[in-house]
């Protein structure tokens, strides 16, 4: 249970983050979506809101919120329909601060974490390759040590933030003959020579969350930007993954109370044959189903916010909050835009935005597929 001041906390930041979003967002993000990126002010815009990294500790300039509180924010924006912002913040403060955090040490966190709370610094996180997916075993981007320093070489696809990072936390072999246990994390400075960027890729939806192809190509890194201890990346990535997936659940959740929202009003409003959309007993059936299965996954996605909070939550927990809800978080979508009938299929009503920004959902930070075999393994073995 909550205490009382939890809740004061609560709505103190829900209040804080939904009037900073629609000042600072809701007016300009139509044009965003089309640019496919946010500007890069925002960022700065949004730390000096209080919006970024805000349960890291007061001493990097943050808010020393909850873990309930970080995800509240990307909740909020999620619901608002600004998918792809939930998308980019996730990684930035849910995501990479949260390794720099729990695996950096003092002089990397010193230098890294208070620029990711002020907005100054944003963060990326480069695990995908092309042709190699959700398969981190199979990693091609190399890193070796020559005298003082690692030299990487390599690329990676679909990284979110990859446009406008300042920092990227990139995995890469240091042991190409022990499969995952030879990964390991560096924290790459994007102004080193040998690192460059290709153009966004073009996306169906989460169009301002900027994702791109990186290179490095014997991009010369100090020692000191290995992230944790050699060849123990596999172990932080597993580490961390209860806390990413809770991040996409956030989301899918909160999107799903957006587009249910949109929907509701919709079909009170719009008629067809003397009567409201509402009226209709397939418009109730259907929404009735939406509303059953948003609040099945809800109450699951409490339960695992309890067990993250007493450090309890597994990786298996991890994947069957992801699966269930980005699952539900799709059919909701779905059939949402269905009782818009035509006007669902424009660009002009924004639950077509909900529709194509929870697609992928099911895709990044593992595959559905992965999920299941994640969920299988405990009950069937390898």
């Amino acid at each position: 249970m909550q205490t009382d001041a939890e809740l004061a906390e609560l709505e103190l930041f829900r209040e804080m983050t939904c009037r900073a979003l629609t000042q600072e967002v809701e007016p300009y993000y139509e044009s965003w979506e089309n640019a496919g990126q946010v500007p890069r002010e925002l960022w700065q815009t949004l730390g000096q809101a209080g919006m970024l990294c805000v349960d890291l500790p007061e001493q990097y300039g943050a808010a020393g919120a909850s873990f309930e509180v970080a995800q509240l924010v990307i909740g909020e924006m999620a619901r608002m329909g600004f998918g792809g912002l939930a998308s980019s913040h996730n990684i930035h403060s849910n995501i990479v601060a949260p390794y720099i955090f729990h695996v950096g040490n003092d002089a990397q966190k010193t230098r890294w974490l208070q620029p990711m709370v002020s907005g100054e610094v944003v963060g990326a996180i480069a695990m995908t390759e092309p042709g190699s997916g959700s398969d981190l075993a199979a990693l091609r981007t190399t890193a070796v040590r020559d005298g003082d320093d690692w030299v990487i070489n390599g690329s990676k696809i679909f990284i979110t933030n990859g446009l406008l990072a300042d920092l990227v936390i990139v995995c890469a072999k240091t042991d190409s003959s022990a499969g995952a246990k030879g990964i390991s994390l560096f924290l790459v400075d994007t102004s080193l020579p040998g690192f460059s960027r290709g153009s966004g890729i073009k996306k169906i939806g989460q169009h301002s969350s900027d994702t791109a192809e990186l290179f490095f190509d014997n991009l010369r890194v100090p020692a000191d930007a290995l992230l944790g201890e050699e060849n123990r990346g596999f172990f932080y990535l597993m580490q961390e993954l209860p806390r990413e997936r809770l991040g996409c659940a956030t989301q899918a959740i909160a999107a799903t109370d957006g587009a249910l929202q949109l929907t509701l009003d919709y079909v009170q409003e719009r008629k067809a044959f003397g009567q409201t959309v509402g009226n209709f007993q397939n418009t109730r059936f259907k929404l009735a189903e939406v509303k059953t299965q948003l609040e099945l996954c809800r109450a699951y996605y409490q339960q695992c916010m309890t067990k993250y909070a007493a450090d309890t939550m597994t990786v298996e927990d991890a994947a069957l909050l992801k699966l269930s809800a980005t699952e539900m978080q799709c059919q909701a979508a779905d059939q949402c835009l269905q009782l818009f009938g035509g006007y669902g299929y424009t660009t002009e009503y924004p639950i077509s935005r909900f529709y194509v920004d929870a697609r992928v959902q099911t895709i990044y930070a593992g595959t559905s597929e992965i999920m299941k075999e994640v969920i299988a393994r405990p009950m069937l073995g390898r």
